[in-house]
This record gives structure tokens, sequence and C-alpha cells, in this order.
């Protein structure tokens, strides 16, 4: 690998129109902080960049829902996302946004170098325009009958029931979300990055020169050059952005892809104005991307396009993508309610930040998707932190205490089982350095697990409790030892769950963690004092987890309920059509279940003339004896059809509640003559 002398890290940018969930935090911030941590550790020289992505068609639309500007919308969730992380701790260096002034200007600086060096395309194209809105549409903004599964409510890029990707013109009667109007096509000019152009380089930069990325990132990479790169517009009509910075483009602005990773150069900016430039274009600087692979193609592809036509900018050296994570067997779903977001763990788990730490990295989708649940949560907790990492802990200051007052005992004379033990966890600092350096946190956070298990194996074998008063000297080799192991831990642990961490040296009244004596025996020398012992973890009790999962059911059955739509309206019809349905009201005289069928019910009605049958298929929504007596409208002028035999003249009106499925018959307020007309 080439020598570098310094390394820029970038996290996905976090969109503003909502919280940050433990997906996100699983696919990007946790691995990425690690890694930085990791670094700083090392004594490299390193910076850590992010900041809310604040542009583009969702923030539009949530404004327009919450009766608010965009700009009211994305200022309440970049505090949001840039408290929650704060209080997480990841150890951003600048945490920055994409309506701040130094982004506005890099962006349209950098589009107006492409632009004046020829890079783009200039095109016209048809596109849906909302004539009393009088504007163009963005996908999200038409809605219609999908034309796969015709579910109403369809939006012009994809039907949310059946999950086909649309685009506006496969609508079946679409019509505008901001009038209700049938929306025009109108032609319209924008500007393309021609990635075709770029199809030869990239496809050797990336499968040549990068084959030590990851499989999945390499994978989706060579999907999207085997099927050819095809231009990509860099502009769209909108009022919410950054404004496309040549004469004639009136009301467009730069699309939220071009403008995002653009981000990064901006925060950069902003924190170093005097010497940003050494970080994005200097060889010897290493950039490394942390995204999720929803994000693969505009990091691997897209943007070192970008960085390519402008010449300046150096490309990214890995790009160590993550899969989605699972929540309960389940997609996380934002729409429905199916999270677990950052803020409301901190507020309901406090303390608690770095065990969600050490369960997402263990559960990290390096490759694949993988699961989130709130039962392995608690059992990685109780098992795993409390059980092992805390348990040997705790027992090494609390002998440390009890025999020695708190003081580092000497070491004697060592055994074959000490210089066993002392082998073991010499090896643990090469073995995670070289999992971190391959991006393999998950088993980088195992390995440094695996200090806490050799250390209970050690004292369990030892069990210097039962020889202090026979063998002095040996235990007190056996403490000195189990105290070098723990302060160990306290380095090892530190990229993967710092505040534990900073807690654990505050007990062993240890300095700032020095990577580089990872492995060492005397790392607290004899006669050392402790600091005041305290649990390092604590088990968390099943009505904790009970608590989400029930909050996460209830919210999602809430978000389901709110979002279901009543089908759409029939088309119109001519009054003389309706005056020809007779409905009446009637007094139920019986009902009863028909023999051998789940939903029918046989009615007997007097309709102030006879008493006539009608038969219903709502016996799974209503018992018989519940109906008797009660009056019902129902069509009385329909022709008598048979139904398992039975003759049924006419039919009970009722409505589904289009929310829930329940049925309820149609009635009048106050009793009536039967017979009596509805009109």
């Amino acid at each position: 690998m080439k020598d570098f002398k310094r390394t820029l890290v970038t996290a996905a940018l976090p969109y503003a129109n909502g919280g940050v969930h433990i997906g996100h935090l699983a696919g990007v911030y946790v691995p990425a902080d690690i890694y930085v941590r990791y670094l700083r550790l090392r004594g490299r020289e390193v910076l850590f960049v992010c900041g809310s992505d604040e542009h583009g068609v969702p923030v539009t639309i949530r404004a327009r829902k919450e009766g608010c500007t965009p700009q009211e919308v994305v200022d309440r969730y970049h505090g949001l996302i840039k408290d929650a992380f704060e209080r997480f701790g990841i150890a951003f260096d600048i945490y920055s946004r994409t309506t701040s002034a130094v982004h506005r200007q890099t962006a349209s600086d950098f589009f107006r170098k492409l632009y004046e060096k020829g890079e783009f395309l200039e095109q016209e194209s048809q596109q849906y325009y909302d004539p009393e809105a009088k504007t163009f549409l963005a996908d999200r903004y038409i809605t219609g009958e999908c034309p796969h599964c015709h579910a109403a409510g369809a939006y012009g890029d994809q039907c949310e029931k059946c999950g086909k990707d649309l685009s506006p013109t496969e609508l079946i009667n679409p019509h505008s979300t901001i009038s209700g109007a049938r929306p025009e096509l109108r032609t319209t000019r924008h500007w393309y990055l021609p990635l075709d152009r770029h199809q030869e380089w990239l496809g050797k930069w990336i499968t040549e020169d990068h084959k030590e990325w990851r499989t999945n990132v390499m994978g989706q990479c060579k999907s999207w050059l085997d099927m050819g790169l095809k231009p990509r517009a860099v502009s769209r009509d909108l009022d919410w952005g950054i404004p496309v910075p040549v004469e004639g483009a009136e009301g467009k602005v730069l699309y939220v892809w071009f403008d995002a990773p653009i981000g990064y150069i901006s925060n950069t900016k902003e924190l170093l104005p005097e010497s940003w430039e050494k970080w994005w274009k200097q060889d010897d600087t290493r950039l490394v991307h942390f995204i999720g692979k929803d994000n693969i193609v505009f990091h691997c592809i897209v943007f070192p396009a970008m960085l390519r036509a402008e010449g300046s900018y150096i490309f990214p050296d890995n790009v160590p993508a993550n899969e989605f994570l699972n929540l309960e067997d389940d997609k996380i779903s934002t729409s429905k309610g199916w999270a677990v977001w950052l803020h409301e763990y901190l507020d309901e788990l406090p303390g608690k930040q770095d065990v969600l730490r050490y369960v997402l990295t263990a559960n990290a989708p390096e490759t694949k998707d993988n699961n989130f649940t709130w039962a392995d949560f608690q059992a990685r907790n109780n098992n795993e932190l409390v059980a092992v990492y805390g348990n040997f802990v705790n027992r090494a200051l609390v002998l440390t205490k009890k025999y020695y007052d708190g003081v580092v005992p000497a070491c004697g004379a060592l055994n074959d089982a000490d210089r066993a033990a002392i082998a073991e966890f010499a090896e643990v600092k090469e073995r995670v350095e070289a999992l971190i350096e391959q991006f393999r946190f998950r088993d980088a956070q195992k390995e440094a697990m695996n200090l806490a298990r050799i250390g209970n194996k050690y004292l369990a074998e030892a069990e210097p409790w039962k020889i202090v008063k026979s063998n002095p000297a040996r235990v007190e080799t056996i403490l000195y030892l189990s105290l070098q192991l723990a302060a160990n831990l306290a380095i090892a642990f530190e990229p993967f769950l710092p505040q534990s961490s900073e807690r654990l040296r505050k007990m062993l009244g240890m300095g700032a963690p020095q990577w580089e004596r990872l492995g060492s025996i005397d790392l607290l020398p004899a006669g050392h004092r402790l600091g005041e012992v305290e649990l390092l973890f604590e088990k968390i009790d099943d009505a904790v987890v009970e608590a989400q999962v029930e909050k996460l059911e209830r919210r999602k059955a809430e978000r389901l309920a709110a979002e279901q739509r009543p089908e759409p309206q029939r088309p119109d019809i001519a009054f003389e059509d309706f005056e020809k349905l007779d409905i009446r009201v009637g007094t139920v005289v019986e009902c009863e279940r028909v023999p051998k069928t789940d939903k029918l019910l046989r009615f007997l009605i007097d309709d102030g003339q006879e008493q006539r049958t009608i038969v219903s298929g709502i016996a799974g929504h209503y018992a018989p004896e519940t109906l008797a007596g009660r009056q019902v409208c129902f069509i009385a002028n329909l022709p008598p059809r048979k139904l398992r035999g039975i003759e049924s003249r006419g039919m009970i009106l009722s409505a589904v509640d289009f929310r829930t499925g329940a049925l309820a018959v149609a009635t009048v307020e106050k009793p009536v003559a039967p017979g009596s007309q509805i009109g």
C-alpha cells in the first residue's frame, strides 16, 4: 500500500429531514469513528469530516406537510442530528451543513469550473409541469395509479405498495400533489455529467487498481460498469437548493447528488480555510469514504468522475461501504416507524452509548445485511460486557482493594500459566491492528474482547482467593498481571468503547492511552495506587427491552394507520343514474348465519310492504343476534340473485374503514317508518 502522510476520513452526510437511527450508525458512523480513533491512537495525522445534507425534494415535501419553510425543517433536524452525534461521542473534527455560505460558494465554483471546461452536456427533455402551481414537478410531487399493482397514490419514482421503480409518465391518471391539477409534459433544459466519457478509466481504476475493495463494493460497481454508464443530470427544476450559477438557469438548482459530496470539500474548507487543499489536492493524503450500500455508486463512480472532470483533486483510496442493518428481522423503515432513533435511545437508556456501539459493531453488516434485535442487545450486554469484560475488571480491582488497599503489588517469579497468558495478550495488538487496517471492525472488536476472556480464564484457574494466606507472594504476581491485563483492555477498547475505556482508566489511575504499549506487562508499576472502583457495565432487565419492542410495534401500527388512504373517487356519473337507485330503510326482523358458510348472513327485512330476504357477506363483522330489530339501509331495486340457494332481493349498505378494515352497517340517526326512501 502507498505510504500516505495523512488520512482524510469522510462519513456520509445524513439527510436533514429526520433523525439518525441505528441503521445509519451501524452502516457508517460507528465504523468510521472506530477507524478515526484508531488512527489518532497510532499518532497518525487524520481529519474526520461530516455534515448535514440539506437540499433536495424530501425536505420540500416535509416543509409543505408541516406548513413551514425548508430552512426551518433543516435547521430543526440539523440541530437534532448534531446534538445526538455529540452526545453519542462521534469524534468529528467538523460537523457542518450544506446550507452554509462556504458550501454554497464551493459548490457553485465547482459547477462553474466544469461548465467552463465543457465537461457538461446541455440537453432538453420532457418533464411534467403543474399548470396551476406554475412549476415543474419533481417525481415525488406526482402521484397516480401504479401501472403494475394498480394501487392508488403511487409516486412518480416508485410505488410503495409493490416496490416497483417508476417514471412519472408510467402513472395512470397522474396528478400534482401541490395543486391537484393534472400535470402537462413540457420541455425543460438541464446540464448532464456524461459519465460515459469516464467509463474506460473508471473501469481500470476500480477493477484493477483497487482489488482490495470489499466484494460488495466491487460487485455493485462492476454491475454499473457492465451496463454502461450514461449521462446524469446535475441540475433540476426546484426552488430549494443551490442555484445553477449560469445565465438562463433561473428556477434551476444543483441536483442534490451533485451538491452533497462537495460538502466534504466545503466542510474541510470551513474548518481549515488556509490549509484545506493539503487534504484534498496532495497525493500523500489518503481519502477514505465511509458510507452505506445505497451510496456506493455515488462515491465510487459519480464523485470520482466529478473530481476527475475538475482536474485538481485526489480520488478515494478506499470506500468500505457496509450493507444494511435490519431491525427485529424486518427492514428499517422510517415511514412505517420501524426504527430505533439515536436521540431517543440516548434519552431512554442514558449512559449506555458504549453498549450500543458494542452491539452494532458485533452485528456490523460489513459484507451482507445483518440484524439487530433487542433480545440480542440485552444478551450481548449481560453475557459479554457484564459477565466477561466487566466481571474480569471488577474481580481484579476489588481483590487488589481487598488484599493490598488498592495498591498494585509487585510481580514475583512467573510460572507457565503466567507466561502463557502474557504471550496470548501480547499478540492482540498485532491482530487488532491488522483487522482494523482491513476495515474488519467486527473481528477486531472480538480480538479486544478476547483479552477479557484471557483474563477471566487466568483468574479462574489461578484462584488467588484460595491461596492468599498460604502463598501471598503468588497472589501478588497473579493480581499484578491481572491489573496489567485490565490496563491493556483500557487501551484495546479505546477505539470501540471510548467512554468505558475512559472510566476504566480512571479506576486504574492511568493517563491517556498509549497504543504502542498495548501488550505490555508494565503499564501499572508496582506501588501505583488505583482509583475508586465501580461497575464498568450493568445488567439490562427484561422490562427495558420489552418496553422498546412494544414501542416499536405501537409506532409501526400508528404509522401504518396514518398512511392508509381511502380508495380514489370513482368517475363522475350523471345525476339521472343516481336517481335510478331505490335506497330505503328497513327493519331487521330476523338475522341468522347461512349454514356451512363463514361470511354470509341471511336477513329478513320489513320494507314497509312485505318481508324480503337479503343475503349479505358481513358475518365476519357482526353476530347475527346483534342486528335483529335494527334499522338498516338497503338498495331495494336490484334484480334478485341466488346465493347458496337463497334468493336475495337487495343489498345491505355498509362502510369499510380503509385503515382497519372494520365494517359498519349503514343505518339512520333516528327511527323512521320501514320503507322510507333515502335520496
